[in-house]
């Protein structure tokens, strides 16, 4: 006679047989698999009963769980049944699952039309994104550049590691406290830099990430509640998305030798520039970053500003 389940079980077990039919289990398949794991050997007819299941149902999905290599009949007159070890099971499908995804991919890569580059990939939502983050960090051969917030990366360390063992080249460029460098340096092909020697989080830097990989692949993206980015292969805008982390790894150098000339001339997080290209609406928060109140809220750029004639020459003043 079946035992009893608590709501908690019932809700436990709906959701094994919900992840075992995502594998490719039918739904009776998955539950007399799962009943027979807590009840072997065992007749169909005992199964049955043991999972309240119609006896018809129970012996049709023996008889698919056994072509399946899922279960082993041990006897006969009356048949009764054991379930393979379920990490054999599991391990099994895992092989065949990567081998016949691998042959499949070959054989759509060979009936694909010539492979066009210039397409742009919308990417909506925090977990697409990361998604897509990971399987570049998984293809790169060469090298992986990310520029970002320490928080929007933390979740894919254990993912660059394994790209450095693989001798990937890591360029880091990152937004954080300097004891958070450190999880940064994987190996002697790594190389991560406080933004700036300092950094501070400004303007969009919170959420905004951008990744790239081998001079082939691009990626930018805003994370947060409303998520949103692109992907891309398009080789201009990978030049450009590499340039500009190539450029903030210049000045990172720069920093390195010359970070207290540097604060000394434009204020700490180059606050005078920032003060003057950065959107006016972006200010207040720049502001309060810093700590910047007052008449200190208002530098004197040592740069020459320019505005534009109505005869479209530039007056510099």
């Amino acid at each position: 006679m079946p035992t009893k389940k608590s709501t908690s079980d019932l809700l436990s077990e709906e959701a094994r047989a919900a992840e075992l039919q995502q594998l490719g289990f039918t739904g009776y398949e998955a539950r007399v698999y799962l009943a027979l794991l807590r009840f072997y050997p065992a007749t169909a007819y005992e199964l049955s009963k043991q999972a309240g299941l119609p006896r018809a149902n129970v012996y049709n999905a023996l008889t698919t769980l056994e072509k399946k290599l899922a279960v082993q009949p041990v006897n006969e007159n009356p048949v009764r049944y054991v379930p393979v070890d379920p990490r054999q099971l599991l391990d099994r499908i895992q092989r065949e699952t990567a081998s016949r995804c691998d042959s499949l991919a070959d054989q759509l890569l060979a009936t694909k039309a010539v492979q066009s580059t210039e397409f742009v990939w919308t990417l909506t939502g925090d977990a697409h994104i990361q998604a897509k983050m990971s399987d570049m960090i998984a293809n790169a051969k060469r090298h992986i550049w990310l520029k970002g917030a320490h928080h929007n990366f933390q979740f894919h360390l254990d993912e660059l590691r394994d790209a450095a063992k693989r001798g990937v080249e890591i360029l880091v460029i990152l937004f954080a406290e300097p004891h958070q460098l450190e999880l940064y340096k994987f190996g002697r092909n790594t190389k991560a830099y406080l933004h700036e020697s300092s950094g501070v989080r400004v303007g969009l830097s919170d959420s905004l990430i951008t990744v790239t990989t081998d001079f082939e692949e691009a990626m930018t993206a805003g994370l947060g509640p409303n998520g949103y980015g692109v992907f891309t292969r398009s080789r201009p805008v990978v030049t450009m998305a590499e340039s500009l982390i190539r450029h903030e790894l210049y000045v990172a150098e720069i920093f390195v030798h010359f970070g207290k000339q540097l604060d000394k001339t434009f204020g700490p997080a180059l606050y005078a520039l920032r003060h003057q290209y950065l959107p006016e609406e972006h200010i207040p928060a720049l502001d309060q970053v810093l700590g910047i109140t007052g008449k200190a809220a208002k530098p004197t750029s040592p740069l020459k500003k320019t505005t534009t004639r109505s005869n479209g020459r530039q007056k510099i003043h």
